[in-house]
């Protein structure tokens, strides 16, 4: 019998007497610990992730100080950042002296006002303590001879596992012993790609498979694995054993798996992800506590049984009265002079006004002043939309914050209108390329689609297009397998050797003509027929979704795409639907730079099927009958606006009208300066781009198809807002490429529920965005992925620093950072601004509980603008 099972047997009753509450219960504490992590798709289907939204309940403030006193994570700005952002201009210090003048009045303190006042604005300066002050003899002497300080109460609401307080003889901490245990396993579970031989028993699952092989780790002792020899079988058992053999009481257990998921949040959040992704896999992060809690327990059972410190929070004098002498204007005499009760009093008033109060107060200066700045900026270029003229042709966008400066540049080049709506053009789809069995999911990860649109051509030419994609593939696959077969491996460097060495020395030396050569000669290859798509409705019994639509649902999307970006009425002669889409190379983030929305789809396949249905008489004579007249000679199109080169590609050109084909004509024309100009003002804000070069697009090319280039563009940095409204409301406005921009007409949303629906969508999915790139930048460590030089992507999944790091969640230094010492991402929480009447606003804040609490918790900023301009704070 095995030492656990004796264990079991001779605990029986006190077990089944202590833990008869998890049969029940496990589950449901499983589910609320989850809340302090957050999804992790693949790095292939990137999406933007909110890392706090499970904590959404609580107050920014609240979960910045459970995070700080948990984990040591801080996710306020730095005082380096604060600083560089005042010195640019970007902090109005007015704003900063009235949140401290609020602080005040909030708070009663037993000391004089003055006092406080004076201590506060020199703290604000945000200057170090002098390190010979905090040294000092005499310093040292004054915290001597103070009793201590009375403070409120600490508890810690997430129990470190009891790994992290035990070291071994090397002086390792065993928490980290068990993280590299944790990620080996996880990659071995995991990887869908990279590895030649997968994981066996993986179709059991990851707790059955890690329970048959861990017999076998050589990284173990053989004590360590014969204390698993009797360990239960199934995952949820084996977490009830681990929990209790480790002794952690009933009401602590819920905090213990939360110190566990945080321990790696990556590698947690991915077996989160898997565990919704279908029925196989649902118990996935119960499997993942067990076997990592089952493993804590091997590590640490030499050293049990562990006494318990009790934890108390500290409070260190030295720097609370160093700051009276270097802010409050004190001696060290006046200091010694004081009563025991003053001395108490003024290091109360300290430890309160402490460096995170501080940079908090300058955080929301920092928001204000960019709120302020943007009312100025549209109150002061506001249009009547009366005033508009004819467009000779109209623009739908993404919302996508750099879309923005290239529909300002449009704009100006002729009698042309933009609309912002969600770049999914409310198509809930799966598509399916040509020739492949395989469809994607092309709208937001928070949703699902509902159906299945395929791309198909004549039978004699899809036949020959596969066969040409078969042997593209076949090359690439015999490649792959050779690599990972032993006798193959040794012969591949002599074949394949100088081939790839060309190919290196080519695209280091000359990228575009390499890139453009490479791809020249796999279309010309493939040469891909025209093709159709599978629009009206096919009924497949074995499909898992719906092929194509009916004709009532095809009037229906193409209604509600039309209503979502507020056109129903004066239709130009030609109406371009542009997706948009990015171009990198050798990037692990490519994905990211398509659509932060949508798992990485680009999508000019959505705005394909848009144009075309929009384009159906049947669909138009059905919303004529509604109100929605479409003219004869208006001609929709589809395009795909690539934001890394700043071009417009042309996807769904019809036949077109002679009103709609001169816009069309009109638009080719002048689209080389749209190009030219928009290239010229974003890569202005690269930090690697040499003025010196006289052709933006041309360099705008090179990064795109240089595979060295780690910068191919900024992505979505400095987004900050999201304005739901009128064109007319920003039409004169540089809002440097920081704002989501979302068509609403207020007067045609009498019910609210588009406002409302647009709040649901795109714009949760634009505040995931604005703290994925928040926190990637205040807490790179902790939500970001570090250097994108120095990353290894793993098991086709994500990708680490190094082969033993958390699976990383966020954004690389690069996408956030103009230098090691110099952010380039402003980290202000996302301000949604709505133009419509305050009842509007009030009615979705009562209407919508999830909105409300992100509002009053300080996740999100809310204004609006109403009909007469006057902007209002909410």
């Amino acid at each position: 019998m095995g030492v656990t099972s004796v264990l079991i047997k001779d605990n029986v009753k006190k077990k089944d007497r202590d833990m008869d509450f998890l049969e029940s219960d496990i589950n449901v504490l499983i589910e609320s610990a989850s809340r302090v992590i957050a999804p992790l798709w693949p790095i292939s289907t990137f999406a933007a992730r909110n890392p706090w939204m499970g904590l959404e309940k609580q107050s920014f403030d609240q979960v910045a100080d459970w995070l700080k006193n948990t984990r040591d994570v801080d996710i306020y700005p730095s005082a380096s950042m604060i600083l560089s952002a005042k010195s640019k201009g970007e902090i109005d210090e007015a704003f900063v002296k009235m949140g401290l003048q609020r602080w005040l009045d909030s708070h009663s303190f037993n000391i004089p006002l003055d006092v406080a006042e004076r201590f506060c604005h020199a703290a604000l300066k945000l200057d170090p303590l002098p390190s010979n002050l905090l040294s000092s003899r005499k310093l040292e002497i004054l915290v001597d001879e103070f009793i201590g300080l009375n403070t409120d109460s600490f508890e810690n609401s997430s129990m470190q596992p009891i790994s992290s307080h035990i070291e071994n003889k090397n002086g390792q901490r065993l928490v980290n012993i068990l993280d590299h245990h944790v990620i080996k396993w996880c990659k071995l579970y995991l990887d869908d790609s990279q590895a030649g031989w997968t994981m066996p028993n993986r179709e059991e699952g990851f707790y059955r498979a890690w329970q048959r092989l861990i017999q076998y780790d050589p990284a173990l002792s053989k004590k360590q694995r014969e204390s698993l020899k009797g360990w239960p079988q199934d995952a949820y058992m084996a977490l009830k054993e681990a929990l209790f053999v480790l002794e952690i009481p009933e009401s602590e257990i819920q905090s213990y798996l939360e110190g566990h998921l945080l321990s790696l949040p990556g590698w947690a959040g991915m077996m989160l992800w898997r565990s919704r992704q279908s029925s196989h896999e649902h118990a996935l992060l119960t499997e993942y506590l067990a076997v990592r809690i089952s493993m804590e327990w091997v590590l640490i059972k030499p050293y049990l049984p562990y006494a318990k410190q009790q934890t108390e929070k500290k409070v260190s004098i030295t720097p609370l009265i160093a700051s009276w002498i270097h802010w409050g204007d004190l001696t060290i005499e006046e200091w010694s002079q004081m009563s025991a009760a003053e001395q108490h009093e003024y290091l109360l008033f300290a430890y309160s006004f402490d460096d995170k109060l501080r940079r908090k107060l300058w955080l929301e200066a920092w928001e204000q002043t960019h709120t302020n700045q943007l009312s100025q900026m549209i109150s002061s270029k506001q249009r009547n939309s009366n005033d508009k003229k004819s467009a000779l042709a109209q623009f739908a966008f993404c919302i996508d914050v750099r879309s923005e400066p290239f529909r300002r540049h449009l704009e100006k080049e002729g009698p042309f209108e933009t609309f912002g709506i969600a770049g999914f053009f409310s198509l809930p789809i799966a598509t399916s390329q040509l020739g492949s069995n395989h469809s994607h999911s092309s709208l937001p990860v928070i949703l699902k689609p509902q159906h299945k649109i395929k791309e198909s051509a004549s039978e004699n030419e899809l036949k020959f297009y596969q066969q040409r994609k078969q042997a593209v593939n076949a090359l690439s696959n015999t490649f792959k397998t050779m690599k990972q077969n032993v006798l193959a491996s040794l012969l591949l460097p002599e074949l394949s050797g100088p081939w790839l060495s060309l190919q290196m020395v080519a695209r280091s030396f000359i990228p575009r003509g390499t890139d453009r050569l490479i791809r020249n000669l796999r279309e010309t290859w493939l040469r891909k027929p025209n093709t159709t798509l599978s629009l009206n409705h096919v009924h497949h019994p074995e499909a898992d979704l719906p092929v194509g639509f009916s004709e009532e649902e095809k009037v229906n999307y193409a209604r509600q795409a039309l209503k979502m970006m507020g056109l129903t009425k004066n239709f130009a002669p030609l109406v371009v639907i542009c997706g948009h889409g990015s171009k990198s190379t050798n990037n692990p983030y490519a994905a990211a730079l398509e659509c932060g929305a949508c798992g990485g789809a680009a999508s000019g396949f959505n705005a394909r099927v848009l144009a075309t249905l929009c384009n159906f008489p049947e669909v138009r004579e059905k919303l004529s009958s509604e109100g929605i007249k479409i003219p004869k000679d208006t001609v929709f199109v589809a395009a795909e606006h690539k934001t890394t080169i700043d071009e417009l590609h042309w996807i769904y050109v019809p036949e077109l009208s002679e009103a709609a084909q001169e816009a069309f004509d009109r638009i080719e024309a002048i689209m080389p300066k749209v190009s030219h100009n928009a290239n010229t003002e974003r890569l202005a804000q690269l930090p690697n781009f040499q003025k010196k070069y006289k052709n933006p697009n041309a360099e705008a090319h090179r990064f795109a198809e240089d595979w060295s280039e780690i910068r191919p563009e900024w992505g979505l940095a400095r987004n900050a807002a999201f304005i739901i409204g009128q064109r007319e409301l920003t039409q004169d406005c540089d809002l440097e490429g920081r704002v989501f921009l979302h068509n609403y007409d207020w007067k045609e949303d009498e019910s609210g529920d588009l406002l409302a629906n647009i709040i649901a969508g795109p714009g949760t999915v634009s505040q995931w965005i604005n703290l994925q790139y928040y926190a990637s930048t205040v807490a790179p460590h902790y939500y970001g992925s570090g250097n994108k030089a120095t990353q290894t992507v793993t098991a086709g999944l994500g990708v680490m620093q190094g082969n033993a790091s958390d699976l990383l969640a966020g954004l690389p230094w690069q996408s956030v950072m103009q230098s090691d010492h110099e952010a380039y991402h402003s980290p202000l929480r996302l301000l949604i601004v709505i133009q419509a009447p305050s009842k509007y606003v009030e009615r979705l804040l009562n209407n919508d509980s999830a909105f409300r609490e992100k509002v009053q918790n300080g996740w999100v900023r809310l204004a609006s603008v109403n009909p007469e301009g006057r902007w209002k704070n909410w």
